[in-house]
């Protein structure tokens, strides 16, 4: 029979292992956790609000790859050899065509002694949409510096890599030289330190109790406001027409929204990491990221750049499709985009940042020069369409006995209204135009060099 120190010992053994072990209520919710699966459906209102702002971010690039040149501009021959990086899908030329009062072409040398060359620099309106913009920054700059410490309140240490920053900067609307500019400005909030290996960080100097409340409890002190009836902060969940959940998982979601809700902002130290409360506060987490974005959506990969510091797990991306009524995720453009359902109606953002004005004010000086272009072409149409009736006016006044046999008349037909067409340079590539029994098409729209091409040869 063991001693009294040799049991005494083994229940000490035992009681260790049952504390350090999780509680059989927890196992069993670590479970349904990791076995839930909800089925990815797409929804075209909110893929279509991804679409529309494709023009937006393309031209954003290219406009960006010249105002980051020394001297702010380029020339011409190489921004077209950047084209594929930039995700340009026409020449440089037929993009200028389009947009013409983005840029104005100059003649310079690129070196001394050398013949000039086409050189690209803003155009006056251009500059004048950048000064818009830099008003507008300053005026809202209170603004990027909440989302910065809200950023930086919401991860581990309080800090977070420049590097990882400076990458999701335009997501959250914040400047492109923000360790410059808005960081020195407020010392009392934000120091750039050096940790090992010359890795620059950003660190927070001081807790502002204003900044750590999410949104969803700022919209809970708002309703209990309004209605004098004190709100429980939650998630507002909203599922898309026609979309439900199985059984299982609308038990599960249901006792989930029982929950208390736990702050992004607060200790989630002592959380296990696969209990449903560390769900809820890892949901948190990714609503309040979104919520401080300008279109309230992000790139599913640039949100994983910061898993390590906002303590999200490897498959935190499992979130967006486990709460669908919450997140949308989208797959435009080749990339999962996470987007919150509710800051969006009928696919159109509801409550709009402040700072999406300069974005408006760009679509407007796209859409100006797009009108332009147009205008353009149907000028250039018009004068066409008057020449060949013109052509085909003096044709049928020519006297019999003057009149050229066809097959000396047809080169000479068929010269003069491609000498047209290409003056022109002006229909689509998906409109064709039957001319004296010929079918022409100019492919103008895809690229510089007008196509124009035979496609039946009965005159």
């Amino acid at each position: 029979m063991p001693s009294f120190s040799s049991r005494l010992q083994l229940s000490h053994l035992f009681l260790r292992r049952r504390l350090l072990r999780p509680p059989p209520w927890l196992l069993g919710r670590t479970a349904s956790i990791s076995s839930l699966k909800v089925a990815w459906r797409k929804d075209p209102l909110l893929d279509a609000a991804i679409d529309r702002d494709k023009r937006w971010r393309l031209c954003s690039r290219v406009v960006r790859e010249v105002l980051n040149e020394p001297g702010q501009t380029i020339p011409l021959r190489y921004l077209e050899k950047r084209r594929e990086r930039l995700g340009l899908p026409v020449h440089v030329k037929t993009f200028l065509a389009r947009y013409p009062n983005l840029f104005d072409l100059h003649l310079a040398p690129i070196k001394p002694h050398q013949a000039p060359v086409p050189f690209l620099r803003p155009s006056p309106c251009l500059r004048s949409f950048l000064d818009l913009d830099a008003r507008l920054r300053s005026l809202h700059e209170p603004l990027a510096l909440a989302k910065l410490c809200k950023l930086l309140m919401m991860s581990r240490h309080r800090a977070l890599p420049a590097e990882k920053l400076l990458n999701a900067k335009r997501d959250f609307g914040l400047p492109d030289d923000l360790l410059c500019s808005l960081v020195p400005r407020h010392p009392h909030l934000l120091r750039l330190v050096h940790a090992a290996g010359d890795r620059p960080f950003l660190e927070l100097v001081s807790w502002e109790d204003d900044y750590a409340k999410s949104v969803i409890e700022r919209r809970a002190e708002e309703e209990a406001r309004l209605t004098g009836v004190l709100m429980r902060p939650n998630f507002d969940v909203r599922l898309p027409p026609g979309f439900f959940l199985k059984k299982e998982m609308r038990e599960w979601t249901r006792d989930w929204l029982e929950l208390p809700y736990v702050s992004p902002y607060a200790d989630a130290s002592g959380l296990y990491p696969a209990s449903p409360e560390m769900e809820k506060r890892s949901v948190g987490v990714l609503h309040e990221v979104l919520s401080l974005t300008l279109l309230k959506r992000m790139a599913v990969p640039i949100i994983g750049k910061f898993s390590e510091e906002f303590r999200l797990s490897n498959a935190f991306a499992n979130a967006f499709t486990r709460h669908p009524g919450i997140f949308y995720v989208s797959l435009k453009g080749g990339i999962k985009t996470a987007m919150l359902r509710e800051a969006y109606d009928r696919g159109e953002l509801v409550d709009r940042d402040p700072l999406l004005e300069v974005k408006d004010r760009f679509v407007e000086i796209l859409d100006e020069g797009h009108k332009e272009y147009l205008e353009r072409i149907n000028t250039k149409r018009e004068a066409m369409q008057k020449d060949l009736e013109l052509m085909a006016r003096k044709n049928a006044e020519l006297p019999e006995d003057e009149e050229e046999s066809a097959e000396t008349k047809q080169p000479l037909i068929i010269g003069q209204i491609a000498y047209l067409a290409r003056s022109a340079n002006s229909l689509p590539c998906e409109q064709y135009i039957s001319l004296g029994g010929h079918v022409f098409c100019n492919e103008s729209i895809c690229s510089p060099v007008l196509r124009t091409d035979l496609i039946s040869s009965h005159y």
